[in-house]
């Protein structure tokens, strides 16, 4: 063979070899094969998931805890699938984004067809899955709109309240009370459709890191709930009611 044949004959070979490692490294893996070799619990990430208010697109969000790293999305390729079976999902290629000043964190994904989502972080050399999540995008699309009354006449805090269950499906509501400049200052979950800021009564998961400050007297706030379903889809959201502490 002449040299220039060989040099030829390896360059095709190298060029195939590189294409082959590079669709390896970017082909999704199943959910079950990045479990298998590695230690993790189920249902301890705290995530759910809506459409956009101006799109058709997923959005879903999870509370990173302190020190998680490498968080990742994987789906199903329909609904019709056990949606506890992990050999079902593959993983989703993409970048979470930071809300609330990186308090919260969401994937954004156009989809056209309706699915099972789990989200995982690794955490202290165990890997951290979610409940699996049911996407609605078409069949309940998420309402964005305020429901939620302000009553600033209670002794303390200001009371948020809204109608109980208005969409059906409810499971749990999740409430933000955020600053002027969207830090986070608390987090809970409530199963009755009331909130006091910042009482701990009827919270039954609570995701403040810290004690909240004392909300200062004429200045701005933001409100923000989420109507959360049995399979994690959020059925309605009030973003960022503003109100201002009387």
């Amino acid at each position: 063979m002449k040299l220039i044949n060989k040099i030829s004959y390896i360059f095709i070979v190298l060029m195939i070899l590189s294409c082959s490692n590079s669709d390896e490294a970017i082909a999704p893996t199943s959910l079950k094969s990045y479990l298998n070799s590695n230690r993790f619990e189920k249902g301890a990430v705290i995530a759910c998931s809506a459409s956009d208010m101006e799109t058709a697109n997923v959005l879903t969000f999870f509370y990173p805890v302190l020190n998680a790293v490498n968080a990742r999305l994987y789906e199903t390729t329909s609904v019709n699938v056990n949606p506890l079976d992990f050999e079902n999902y593959t993983q989703v290629f993409l970048e979470s984004e930071p809300i609330f000043n990186g308090y919260l964190r969401r994937f954004s994904q156009e989809s056209s067809v309706e699915k099972w989502l789990i989200v995982t972080f690794e955490l202290e050399n165990e890997i951290k899955v979610s409940n699996p999540i049911r996407s609605k995008q078409f069949s309940k699309p998420t309402r964005w709109q305020d429901i939620v009354s302000i009553n600033q006449s209670q002794v303390g805090m200001p009371l948020f309240s809204w109608p109980d269950n208005p969409f059906g499906d409810n499971a749990i509501y999740f409430q933000i009370v955020s600053d002027g400049n969207d830090n986070l200052l608390s987090g809970t979950y409530t199963n009755q459709n009331q909130f006091q800021y910042y009482k701990l009564d009827n919270v039954v998961l609570n995701i403040t890191r810290e004690t909240p400050p004392i909300l200062q007297l004429n200045t701005s706030y933001n409100f923000t709930l989420m109507d959360v379903s049995l399979d994690n889809w959020v059925n309605a959201v009030t973003l960022n009611k503003s109100f201002v502490k009387q």
